[in-house]
C-alpha cells in the first residue's frame, strides 16, 4: 500500500500509517509549497492514492477532470485527534483497494466512495 499525503494532512496520520507499513510520500516533507494540481500530479505519476483534508481536490477531480489514482478526503476535524488518527489508519487498512481510483470522503457519518465513471 502506497499513498501521497497532502500538506493539509495531520502529521500524526502520516506517522501512524507508516507505523502500520504503508509507504507515505509526504508533500510537506518532500515537495513543500507546491500547488494542489501539482500534488495531484505527483500522486498520479507514482500511481498512488492521495489523502487530503483539503476539499479543493474535489473540484480538481470533478470540475477540471484532472487525472488521479484515487483521492480520500478526510473530513474529521470534529473528532478527537487520537481517534481521528486511528480511524483514518483503520479505514485505509481495510478499504485501500476500494479507495484506489475513486473519490472518497471519510467523515463522522462514515466512508463514502464515489466510483469513477470513466
Amino acid at each position: 500500500m502506497n499513498l501521497v499525503a497532502d500538506e493539509s494532512v495531520d502529521f500524526g496520520i502520516i506517522c501512524r500509517l507508516r507505523e502500520i507499513g504503508i509507504e507515505v510520500i509526504s508533500i510537506s516533507e518532500e515537495f513543500s509549497g507546491i500547488k494542489d494540481s501539482e500534488v495531484l500530479k505527483v500522486a498520479a505519476d507514482y500511481q498512488y492514492l492521495l489523502i487530503t483534508e483539503d476539499k479543493d481536490f474535489g473540484e480538481l477531480a470533478y470540475r477540471l477532470k484532472l487525472v488521479h489514482c484515487g483521492i480520500l478526503l478526510i473530513r474529521l476535524s470534529d473528532i478527537i485527534r487520537k481517534e481521528r488518527i486511528e480511524l483514518v489508519a483503520e479505514i485505509i487498512g481495510k478499504h485501500f483497494e476500494k479507495l484506489q481510483g475513486n473519490f472518497s470522503v471519510l467523515s463522522k457519518s462514515g466512508l463514502r466512495i464515489k466510483t469513477k465513471l470513466f
